[in-house]
Parts: C-alpha cells; structure tokens; sequence
C-alpha cells in the first residue's frame, strides 16, 4: 500500500487526535513525545519465545501505528514480536512471523506543524511491514535512534538465510512434534482407495518395493519410485491394472513436465475415477497425438454394470483462449475426437497472476475500510466521515465496490462451482473426470482436492484433511517454495530466499518438454514476483465457504483452518518447505523438522472435543454421502475469521455461535459427569440398603428362629419337669443354670439329695458319703432334642427296659421328641434306689 502523501498540523501530544477528523494519519503522531521504556529487555521476561528461538535485534519506544500502542519490538530468528509498554504483554497484530511477511521497506514522513517551519519539524521513521496473512502493520520510531536501521538490517538478515540450517524449522529440530515419513501415509492413503486397508505401509515396504498392491481395476505403480521420470510427482503412482509401466513411462512424454494422468480418487461402488494430469503436447496446430496417452486416459474410464463404455470428462481448468494460447509454447488442450466418447470443458479459473493481483486489491480493500488501518486512521473518519459517518451513499457503495473489484470473490466462486460440477459428474453420472491446467499443480490441485472433499466424507475429517492435503497439494508438487515463499534448494544444496518486493505479471513459464530424471536449476529466489500466487490460501478459503454452506459435514472448525494456514506461512515446521517430495527427502526434512500435524493434533488434546479446533456441530450420520451444492449456492463471502481478523477483529468473531455451543457442550458435559456421578453414588447407596434390609432380614429369621427355638426348650423344660415331678421328684433352677433334683426313695423320709449341674460343655456326677447324689449335665451342641431325650430314658428312667421299650407308657416321657439343651444326668443312680412298688399301684 502507497504512502499517504499529504500531510496535516497536529498540535496534540497523544498518539491519535480523533476530535478532529481531518487527523488520523501518519501525520498525526508526534514521535518526540513518546518516551522509550527500558533500554533492554531481561532474558528472564522472555518467557514467551519459543525452543531455540534468539534475540537478533530490539527497538526501544516504538509505536504500533494501527492501535497507537508504544513499546518494544523485537527480531529474532523466527518472527517480529511487539511488546506492549504498560503491560508487556505480546500484541498478536505486531508479532508475526519472518517467513509470513511478504515485503517489508522504510520510509520517512515529514510532518507539517502549526508555525509552518518544516526544517524544525522531526521527519517520521516508519517501518512497513506487509503480510501473507491480510496485514499491514506499520511501525514508528523514534528519530537519531538508529533503531529502525537496526530493526532492518536484522530483519534482511532473518528473512534471508544462506544456509539450510539457519532455517528455524532445521535449527530448532523436530522437539516433541516428532514427523514420521508422509510417504508412508500416502501409501496408506493409497491402500484405502483401492480397498487394501487391511495393509499397512511401512518404510521396509517402501525400501523393498513391495507396495505394488492392486484390485480388478487399478494398481499402484512404482515407476517413478527415484523420481527418474516425473520429479514433480510422487514415488508411488495409481494407474490402470491394464497399463504396464512400460506404457506409463511412454504416455509420460506426452504430457507437459511428464505429469501424465493418474488417479487421485476412485468411487469404491462405481468404479468412477477422479485423475489428474498437465496439458497435453498437441503443438500449435493441435494436431500432436500419443497412442499411449490415449490408451492410458481411456483406461480410466473402464465399463459400466450394464457393459456400456463410461464417459469421459476432460475439465480443462484455464479459459479456452488460454488454452490455445499455450499451444504456441508447445501445449494445448485435447481433442474430443481423439479421446473414445470424452467431452472437453473449460472452467475459465484465471491464472496465478490474476489471483495475486486479486489477493493484493483485497487486502489493501480490507485494510483501508478496517477498524485498525496500518495508517492508523479508522474507516469511520476517512475522508472526513465521508464513507461511513457522512452518509454519503454514492462514496459508500463506491467503497463497498471496491471489494468486489478486487475480483477475489469471484475467483474462489469459479473453483468452487467447477468442483462441484466435478463432484456431480463422478456422483450422479457414474462418469470419470481428468482435470488439468497447464502444469497441473495449482488450479489442478484446487479442483481436484475440492472435489475429493465434495464426493468422500472421509476427507472431511481430521485424519482424512490430512491425507487429502498430503496427497495432492504435497505429494504430487504444488510449488510451495514459489507460491508461499517456503525455502527451496538450489543446485548446490543451499538454501537462498528473497521476499517480494513489488506486483508484477509475469508470462508463465513455458510447458517444455522436460527430459527425463532431470532437475531444472532453481532460481536465486524461492519466489519471484512473478511465481509468488496465494493459490493454496484461495483453496482454503473455498474449504471455509463450503464449511459455512454445510456446518454439520466437517469435523473440523474454520479456526483450525486459520491456525493451519498460520502454522503453514509461518515455515515453522517443514511440511510446507520445496517445491516436491523429492526435494524435501532430499533435504531430510522429515527427520530434521518437526510435523505440523503432530502440534496441531497435540493442541486438539489439550481439550478433547471441545477444542476450538472441534466442529460442535459435527454429524457425521448426516452427511455420510457426497456434497453436491447447486449453484445458487456458492456464492461466496468475506471469510471473517482470516480476511477480518487483523483490520476488524470485532467482526472477525463470527465463530462466537460455535464459541457459546462449546460452552453449551461443556457444561452439558460437566452436567453428565456430575449424573454419573450422582447415579453412581445412588447405586452404591441403594446396593447399600438393599444389603442392609437382606441382613435386618436375616437377623430377624434368626431373631423368630431364636425365639421359636427358647420357646421350644421351655416347653420341653416344662414337659421333662413334670416327667421327673410325676416320678417323686423336686426340681429346683438356680440363675446361675444350677438344677436340683430331690428324689424321694421312702416313705420313711430317707431322702437322698440328687445335685444336677447343667453347665454346657462339661459332665460329672458325683455321689457323697451321706447318700447324696450330684449329678452334673451339660448340653451338647451336637446333640438334638430326641437324642437328648433318649440318653436321658436310657440312663435314669426306672422304667426302661433292656430292649429300649417303656414300662411306663403314661408317664409322658416316652411322647417327648423335640430338642432339649442344659440337662445331663447319670439316670444309672436311679437304680440304687428304692421305690415303694406300692407307688404305682392304683388308688
């Protein structure tokens, strides 16, 4: 963005005059009344850098010009970091890092004052720094500081490395977010599309060539395994069973840069296949042919259930006059009439150039009409409230128009509804479709991984968003180093990179034939002005458009886009860096850098699924089938949470519905914990009760038993004491269990004393000097009532005879047959006795 030229008195001492609204500008900051804070910053306050990230330079008393804050900037090797003064805290909109910055240039405004003597007026030292990322941040200093200078120079340092391993990414290593080979996943990936998941790659597999596995239709090809024939695509290819590598390396010259048609995705039930590819070499006449190319396409086609011949749609990305533009330089496009039953179709996608010029309008658009410009002065007070505040409609709609002259989006509605018309083709009409641009790895690699996203829903998710941005942005060679500004190699090895200094149109390169196993010199900068395209950030601009027309498709949120985009320019990790696989295994990246993936899943831990990465409205039961949105549906918009989120961060906010739903899951969340816990805790309560109630249940059975068991021995008690009191006896029952029995043997008044002594456990019977008679009986535990009885008849009872029958049947004694504890006597005493016979006689 140009220079403000005009230049405005300000006699105020503060940062932004917003009472007077022709003030706003550069022009309006007083850089003489900002006073700088410490002159150093203490290694122990740095808490916030990174693992390995240094110190290069400091700036003391700078000024964030967008929000008027003053503090400290500091470079490291990593990024641009701004402090705030009052609370030293990091400010996101001034800390960006060195390989998101897109250009960067000094400048030098010198303010009018009211007594008009602009010699005595300090000139302005600004800082201009212009983002990958939609922002503009411009930074003053101080003036005879010499701290802008040593912000610079430190700044040309950092962002230009000579050397691979003052790379962040190389130096810093792989730490804890450790990268395993993504040509192992790609593999795997593979293996799922042909309906081999049960195998798992490995690098064994990859080492010994054994991941040549294949189904009825396609194989996976290991031809261009060292990368002798397309060094642009990956290792492992999927092709036609019925194409022999030989054909393969054959139909490969027929296609510009050797990238000849291959499978990205194919229908597991139809057999319809998605595959992509470059131009073809027809020449300027149009009349260049292949057999082999020819065989090769009509392969990918295969036969319908009902034998006919499937159709072929060859989508040619580039507008018709384009294509035939590059017949001159050796390319073109196909004839219909070559390729059996196919039909040609032009989507018109405009090329690099023309999105970024677009990505340039739209970013100074946004940055002139947003609340925090880089000149400092708010939209609502441009032009003297012109726009906004005077309610002028003619400037009003001539601003918002602006927008829709940087023609951005219109570009992501063109790749948009080609993916979808790709989408529907393979889905509805069970037909194949080759896509191609003119080297097949930009707008290629939009249509055809957007049309992956459209046809799988296992893309969709974060394992399958994964894959799908392995497989056709990483394996099959969109140029990251030219497009991005990631590093790339030269032919010594080394590592050289400029940022864009200026916007320029170029003429694209040449489709020349390329011969085969060679690796065209790189140029001195990774991406020249006129290679430097956002054509990856368009493409997750049109992930973001679709996410909004399907909120409950997608597992993941349009704030994981974002963090992914950021982790992706900030070169932090190596994912991202050279321009294909074989460049990257060239320089180790996979052992010596850390994995994207691996810290954004590790992020999405923290929280589980209530990581603001976490879609909360995802229903993967809802669309388990194909998106096709009809056209009246993709109309695009400005996507807030990446376009806004610098110059408007109050709009950005658009994901605060998801916000709130998250905290709506939260609390449901912690709302079925605590249930659970509650449910628990009445189980083990009611568990409780019911054993209590089982053991009253059981105390009170034996409590019946007990008393049903005393009330029997009483009975028996009372039973035995008439037995014993109908024979003459007295039966006399201490406290202490102590029972005496007087027996009277004669009339005469001889009575000898029996002592029983019922004690449970022991027995005696003892006989004194004065014929008294002491007998003592225990209780059995063993032993039951009947038996009871029955020792007690067999031993004491007169009347008991030899063979164990009664004498005397009347007495009662005979009848008894339930238990009896407590009474033990030596009935053998008895027979010592006399008895009156005359006793027993009837009266």
């Amino acid at each position: 963005m140009d220079l403000p030229k005009h230049h405005r008195p300000t006699p105020t001492t503060s940062l932004r005059d917003t009472s007077d609204s022709s003030t706003g500008s550069w022009d309006a900051l007083e850089w003489t009344k900002i006073e700088p804070i410490s002159r150093f910053v203490s290694p122990a306050n740095l808490d916030f850098l990174l693992d390995d990230e240094q110190v290069v330079a400091e700036g003391h008393g700078v000024v964030l010009v967008n929000t008027d804050d003053a503090g400290v900037l500091i470079v490291t090797n990593f990024r641009v970091i701004f402090l705030s003064e009052g609370t030293r805290k990091v400010i996101a909109l001034g800390t960006i890092p060195l390989a998101t910055i897109e250009k960067f240039n000094k400048t030098a405004v010198k303010a009018q004052s009211n007594t008009h003597q602009l010699d005595k007026t300090p000139t302005q030292r600004l800082l201009q720094v212009i983002g990958k990322d939609m922002r503009i941040i411009v930074f003053g200093f101080r003036p005879r500081t010499k701290q802008r200078r040593a912000i610079y120079d430190a700044l040309v340092k950092c962002t230009k490395p000579t050397i691979l391993w003052d790379l962040y990414a190389y130096s810093s290593g792989p730490s804890t977010f450790k990268n395993t080979s993504p040509m192992v996943r790609l593999l795997d990936e593979y293996f799922r599309l042909i309906g081999k998941a049960s195998h798992h790659a490995s690098m064994d597999m990859i080492e010994s060539g054994s991941f040549t596995l294949s189904n009825d239709l396609w194989r996976i090809s290991g031809v261009n395994s060292s990368y002798t024939m397309c060094h642009s695509y990956p290792f492992a290819l999927v092709v036609p069973k019925s194409i022999s590598d030989d054909e393969v390396l054959q139909a490969s010259k027929f296609r510009a840069r050797c990238r000849l048609p291959v499978i990205s995705w194919c229908h597991p039930v139809t057999g319809a296949v998605l595959a992509r590819s470059s131009q073809p070499l027809v020449g300027l006449m149009m009349n260049m042919r292949s057999n082999m190319d020819e065989k090769l396409v009509a392969a990918l086609c295969g036969n319908l259930d009902d034998g006919s011949k499937r159709k072929l749609y060859i989508a040619d990305a580039r507008p018709r006059k384009n294509a035939l533009a590059n017949g001159a330089m050796g390319g073109g496009s196909e004839s219909s009439s070559n390729y059996f039953q196919s039909e040609i179709v032009f989507f018109g996608i405009d090329n690099i150039h023309a999105m970024r010029e677009s990505f340039v309008r739209l970013r100074e658009f946004i940055d002139t009409h947003g609340r925090t410009s880089s000149d400092g002065m708010s939209s609502f007070l441009r032009h003297g409230g012109s726009i906004w505040g005077g309610g002028n409609l003619s400037s009003m709609s001539a601003s918002v128009s602006t927008l829709g002259d940087s023609g951005w989006l219109l570009h992501v509605q063109n790749v948009l509804a080609g993916a979808a018309w790709i989408a529907a083709r393979v889905a509805m009409e069970k037909a194949s479709v080759l896509v191609h641009c003119s080297d097949g790895w930009d707008r290629t690699s939009q249509l055809v991984s957007l049309a992956n996203l459209l046809l799988d829903p296992y893309y969709r998710t974060f394992r399958g968003f994964q894959a799908l941005v392995e497989k056709d942005w990483l394996a099959f060679g969109h140029p990251f180093s030219d497009r991005v500004g990631t590093p790339s190699i030269s032919g010594s090895g080394n590592v050289s990179f400029e940022l864009s200094r200026q916007s320029s149109t170029g003429i694209p390169s040449s489709p020349m034939r390329q011969p085969s196993g060679t690796l065209p010199p790189a140029p001195s900068h990774a991406h020249s002005s006129g290679n430097y395209s956002p054509i990856f950030l368009q493409w997750a601009d049109c992930v973001s458009q679709l996410l909004r027309m399907y909120p409950f498709a997608f597992e993941f949120s349009a704030a994981f886009l974002v963090d992914f985009l950021d982790c992706m320019l900030s070169s932090r990790f190596g994912n991202f860096f050279f321009n294909s696989e074989k460049e990257r295994l060239q320089c180790n990246v996979f052992e010596s850098c850390g994995c994207l993936w691996a810290y954004l899943a590790d992020r999405r831990a923290s929280e589980g699924g209530l990581h603001v990465h976490c879609n909360p409205f995802y229903d993967p039961l809802k669309y388990s089938g194909p998106l096709l949105p009809p056209a009246a549906a993709l109309a695009p918009t400005i996507w807030p949470q990446f376009h806004l989120r610098w110059a408007c961060p109050e709009e950005a906010h658009s994901g605060e519905i998801e916000a709130q739903c998250r905290k709506i899951i939260l609390k449901n969340s912690e709302m079925q914990k605590a249930k659970e816990v509650a449910e628990r805790k009445a189980r083990e309560n009611t568990n409780a009760v019911q054993s209590l109630h089982a053991e009253l249940r059981r105390e009170k059975l034996l409590n019946i038993s007990a008393m049903n068991t005393a009330k029997r021995i009483t009975k028996e008690n009372t039973d035995i004491k008439r037995a014993i009191q109908s024979i003459g006896c007295k039966i006399h029952i201490s406290s202490s269990g102590d029972c005496i029995v007087d027996i009277e043997n004669n009339p005469a008044g001889a009575h000898p004393n029996l002592y029983c002594s019922s004690r449970q456990g022991s027995s005696s019977a003892v006989i004194n000097d004065k014929k008294d008679l002491y007998v003592s009986v225990t209780e059995d535990d063993g032993d039951d009532g009947n038996d009871v009885i029955g020792r007690i008849c067999d031993s004491l009872c007169p009347f008991r005879t030899k063979d164990g029958g009664c004498r005397w049947p009347n007495g009662g004694c005979a009848q008894l047959g339930s238990q009896f504890v407590g009474l033990k006597a030596n009935f053998d005493a008895f027979d010592q006795l006399s008895i009156d016979d005359s006793y027993f006689k009837p009266k």
